[in-house]
């Protein structure tokens, strides 16, 4: 900006869009008239594009824009829900409850199935429980990791299906 781009020839973008090529110090001296100052906006063209405009109305347009498109974001979020080889009908319900309501507000579900002490050897029914879940799951989500087995627990992912998600 103004004083410190160190091209010597710049080719000059005026507020009307007209392009001139300039020395340097007739380009500063132009936007200062103007009451503006010189930005670099291309420094690897040949010769180095500047634009004269008003820095700081471009910085604060430039912020504006980057804050409303954050806004408009939408960021997945991982909810994990646990469960045991043994969990209750009841229990199962609920959780399955709280899944479908993460999984329409467009978030991810991580279905995790804990094996404590010798529980593992009921895997099976571990596998048969998270079955279970993507079956009842099915119009809201499809299974994005199967079920697996890492260690002692045992889980699946669940990505919500297209058009959902209200935010």
């Amino acid at each position: 900006m103004n004083e410190n781009i160190r091209a010597e020839v710049v080719r000059v973008i005026k507020p009307d869009n007209e392009h001139v090529i300039l020395p340097i110090i007739e380009a500063i001296e132009l936007a200062m008239q103007l009451n503006n100052d010189l930005v670099e906006v291309a420094p690897n063209a040949d010769p180095p594009v500047c634009k004269i405009m008003d820095h700081g109305k471009y910085v604060f347009e430039k912020k504006k824009k980057e804050k409303e498109a954050k806004k408009k974001q939408h960021v997945v979020v991982l909810k994990e829900l646990r469960f045991r080889p043994q969990t209750d009908d009841h229990d199962y319900e609920f959780k399955k409850r709280h899944a479908e309501g993460f999984l329409k507000d467009g978030n991810k579900v991580k279905a995790t199935v804990q094996f404590k002490g010798r529980d593992i050897i009921y895997s099976d029914q571990g596998k048969k429980l998270l079955d279970r879940l993507a079956e009842d799951l099915e119009e809201l989500a499809k299974i994005e990791t199967p079920a697996k087995l890492e260690g002692k627990r045992m889980s699946m992912v669940f990505a919500p299906s297209k058009g959902l998600g209200s935010k």
